[in-house]
């Protein structure tokens, strides 16, 4: 039951009887209810100003006459204050309802088919070759991998794109310096490790020999013209890159349905240059040529450089428009940082001049900056936190604290792994994602307080005292036990997740998704030191019950939705 729906067209009903026709819909209404701050002034609240100019009354004199005029089944009251209309759901209707929808729907409560025909493309990930998976690719992994689940759910043909970073001179660096210092069979055990040490002793020694950075340009020249010694190293380094990133996002659950990324475009962006020529938009600057965007406030947006090499906005609009010819996406979302900003704001600037009028639907999905221990993370100075290395400790955390109190709990290994990872996961997505992160050890392994651990183990709480009543649910509930206070938070909470999703979806914030689930987790264990569940009385038993399994469903379900598994014993 669409309760907001419901009151709005009581509002309707009684509007039609005390006044007559009056130019306002249903859902006029409904976009006008509010939920007050505070339960003891109702569930839903109308403000009656909004009818002050049609009816040509005061506020305070429409509420008082509606009030007399509204009586549904599903309301226990209805009354006037100053202006407002306030609603009061009848409790044990309002638990029934709310409960029946959440179990009956299942994994698929909140979902519904708005997404479906459309298509999403979300750029996230995008990592760089030659260089291993670090804490400050966590962000763009996770914050794409749950819009990529958010889209899915509801209906969404969803494309994730891992768009590579593997064109530019700092592989032609990285070949200087495995021809210099490194071999094969060193490389090949090293893996990516040994690569990112042959890159940081060249730039530190580049620093002392500037002739090193011609040598790399020369390398990179090299890859650009298809010299088959370069391609084949820059190859393996790719191979090599990609294996040791798969074993990071099969650690996370992560997936991509395309790998295309810089080095793709290659030959896809002269068609682009060439249409930004045939359309005036080019000029030439200091040998350079741009797209002037000073009348939009942006600097030019520098399309080739003096030598004729492109850059990072070439390919992007090579990328945007192969995206939309092969996908026809509705919606392409970039999950870049927001440094990266004005980039974007110039891209899509770029793409609306050259007439593409589907430049409108790009997003940037901007996120903060991570750091470690107050620190900026470089590979190039050798300052950086690897990811598995943060997930393998996370893990072993999570072992040491199962065996302090769950010494007899069965497959620890595999809870320990969902719980560590799952903290890690968690403590990323938790706050807003504009929001710069600064990791600690302790704080992203912390087990207590708002954290991944606290909801897993609320979760698991719920599968426990499911599994202890066995099949004593069996009686028919009565919801009137679910009056007091503490029950109707944990009901209210859930009545709320559909839209919480549909928020998340549109404003590609899966925090809302992440602080939901704390805040229901914390409701329901209110709940439960409140409210023994397995009481005599089988009425009370079967629909604290049916809370509770409502409560270990939507739990479960905002989890997998933010990349978190659910552990059904902790």
């Amino acid at each position: 039951m669409d309760f907001k729906l419901a009151v709005a067209n009581e509002i309707m009903t009684a509007i039609g009887a005390v006044y007559g026709d009056v130019e306002i819909t249903a859902k006029d209404i409904a976009g006008a209810l509010e939920v007050p701050p505070d339960t003891a002034m109702g569930d839903y609240a109308f403000p009656c100003f909004k009818l002050a100019k049609p009816l040509r009354k005061s506020p305070v004199m429409i509420a008082d006459a509606l009030a007399g005029a509204i009586h549904a089944d599903f309301l226990s009251r209805a009354e006037a204050v100053k202006g407002y209309l306030n609603f009061f759901i009848d409790r044990a209707t309002y638990a029934e309802k709310v409960i029946g929808q959440a179990l009956h729907d299942g994994e698929r409560y909140g979902a519904d088919d708005s997404g479906a025909g459309k298509t999403v493309v979300l750029d996230y990930s995008s990592i760089n070759i030659a260089k291993r998976f670090h804490i400050g690719h966590l962000s763009t992994t996770m914050i794409g991998n749950s819009l990529y689940r958010l889209h899915k759910f509801f209906g969404w043909n969803a494309v994730g794109v891992n768009h590579l970073g593997d064109w530019g001179t700092q592989f032609g660096k990285m070949i200087a310096a495995y021809k210099r210092w490194g071999d094969h069979d060193t490389v090949a055990a090293g893996g990516v490790d040994e690569m990112v040490k042959l890159y940081v002793r060249f730039n530190q020694e580049a620093k002392a020999d500037p002739a090193l950075d011609d040598e790399g340009r020369m390398w990179f020249k090299r890859i650009e013209d298809g010299n088959p010694e370069a391609l084949e190293i820059f190859n393996w380094f790719k191979s090599v890159t990609l294996k040791d990133a798969e074993r990071v996002y099969d650690m996370l659950g992560v997936k991509f349905d395309s790998y295309a990324g810089e080095s793709f475009y290659n030959d896809k962006m002269q068609p682009i240059i060439d249409d930004l020529r045939a359309k005036g938009l080019l000029k030439e600057d200091k040998g350079a040529q741009i797209v002037d965007l000073q009348e939009y406030g942006m600097p030019p947006a520098l399309i080739l450089r003096s030598d004729g090499a492109t850059l990072y906005i070439t390919r992007d609009l090579a990328a945007a428009k192969y995206r939309k010819d092969t996908y026809n996406f509705d919606k392409s979302l970039y999950v870049v940082a927001y440094q990266q900003d004005l980039h974007f704001r110039q891209l899509f600037k770029v793409l609306e001049l050259m007439g593409y009028d589907w430049y409108s639907q790009c997003e940037h999905v901007a996120f903060g900056m991570v750091s470690f221990g107050g620190e900026s993370l470089s590979t190039r100075e050798g300052r950086v936190v690897y990811l598995d290395e943060l997930l393998t400790q996370a893990i072993e955390k999570a072992r040491a604290i199962i065996e302090e109190k769950s010494p007899d709990l069965e497959d620890k290994d595999e809870v320990a792994r969902q719980v560590g990872i799952g903290a890690v996961v968690f403590f990323d997505l938790y706050n807003n994602r504009i929001k710069d992160i600064d990791f600690t050890w302790e704080r992203a392994l912390n087990f207590d307080g708002e954290t991944g651990p606290y909801v897993q183990y609320t979760h698991a709480r719920a599968c426990s005292v499911l599994r202890r009543a066995g099949d004593a649910d069996a009686a028919c509930p009565d919801f009137s036990a679910l009056s007091d206070p503490y029950s109707q938070d944990v009901v209210r909470f859930i009545e709320q997740f559909p839209d919480i999703l549909k928020s998340a979806v549109n404003r590609s914030e899966p925090s809302m998704v992440t602080r939901f689930a704390v805040d229901l987790a914390q409701a329901f264990n209110k709940f439960y030191y409140e409210n023994k569940v397995m009481v005599d009385d089988p009425g009370t038993r079967a629909a604290r019950l049916q809370l509770t399994a409502a409560t270990r469903q939507v739990l479960k379900q905002a989890l997998y939705l933010i990349g978190v598994e659910a552990p059904e014993r902790m």
